[in-house]
Order: structure tokens, then sequence, then C-alpha cells
């Protein structure tokens, strides 16, 4: 077998370990078992647990990425385009298994690894989001402002409508979350 294979089975099998068993509950001899390599020969890839699941995560945001890039569209305003991008990040979120074991082991456990890689994510999030947002300042689509500050802002004010909100309250749709941007970021409350 094929150093790239092993190392391919390797990432497989822990990335099918972390979604199932989280970051805590994961050893190097569930993933030798899952990969059907012996110990030793993770080692060989990865010096500890935490390189491995370094190296999941950031295969984790170049899906994110790619979810993203796909999403875009360049004609499109930048209330389209952000409403599209977190609706297809929080959809990738919601049915990806290794996001759903991480938020819940960083909700639930707040293993200091789990919080440090999801931190990474979401600040990935927001790179691609500051993006889009200075875009639009270039075009003149909208004013001009701090692009990270209004990432984050995006980013939150999205996932609390999503996520916090029904918690309590009938689900929002799509098409009402559009809305809501529209008139808190875009409009303004003002009469």
């Amino acid at each position: 077998m094929a150093v790239i294979d092993r190392k391919k089975l390797i990432l497989e099998a822990a990335a099918k370990s972390f979604s199932l068993y989280g970051y805590k509950a994961t050893t190097m001899d569930q993933v030798a078992k899952l990969a059907n390599v012996g110990k030793g020969t993770i080692y060989t890839f990865f010096k500890t647990k935490e390189e491995l699941f370094d190296d999941i995560i950031n295969s984790l945001i170049a899906d994110i990425r790619f979810e993203v890039e796909s999403t875009l569209d360049e004609s499109a305003t930048i209330l389209d385009n952000v409403n599209n991008v977190l609706a297809r990040i929080h959809e990738f979120r919601e049915s990806h298994q290794l996001t759903i074991k991480l938020i819940q082991e960083e909700r639930d456990m707040g293993t200091q690894t789990v919080v440090e890689a999801m931190q990474r994510v979401e600040q990935s999030i927001i790179q691609y989001m500051m993006a889009i947002i200075q875009k639009a300042i270039d075009k003149g689509e909208i004013k001009a402002c701090d692009p990270e500050v209004t990432a984050f802002v995006m980013l939150k004010m999205y996932f609390s409508l999503v996520v916090d909100w029904q918690r309590n309250h009938p689900p929002l749709k799509k098409e009402e979350i559009a809305k809501l941007f529209e008139l808190y970021l875009l409009k303004g409350l003002l009469a």
C-alpha cells in the first residue's frame, strides 16, 4: 500500500472517529483500528492526536471554503451573497457529522482543543465574509466600514436568528432572515 493511501486511510478513520466520539474520547488506538493500520503507522505521519486533529480541521476549513466559493455569485447583491453563503454554511454545519459533534463537544464539555479549532473555523468563515464585504464596499454597494467587524456581526446575527431564535420560537424562513438582514444591517431602523 502506498504511503499516500495509508495517510488517507488514517485521515478518513480519524475524521470518522472524531465524528462519532468527539475529540476527547477519540484515541489513536481507535483510529488505528478503523484505518486497519498499526498505531505506529499513525505516528509516522502524525506525532500527536492534536496534530492529526489539526489536519482534519484544515480539511474541514477547505470544505467550507469550497462551499462558500461555489455559492458566491459575482452578479448578486451583497445581501443575496451574504444570505446565500451563510445559509450554505449553516446547511453544511447541520449536515456534516464532524461539525455537529464538535459543536456539541464545545458546548457541553468545553474541550480546549475543540474550542480553539472551532474558533479557527469561525475565523475562516469571517475571512470569507470579509472578502464579500470588501467587494461590496469597492463597488459602492455599501458604505465604508470595518469588514472584519461587519463580517463578525453578520455571522453572529445569522446564527442567532437560525439557532438561538428557534429554541423558543418557530424557525424563521430563509426569506425572513434575508429581510431582517436588510432591515437591521443595510437599511437601518430609522424611519
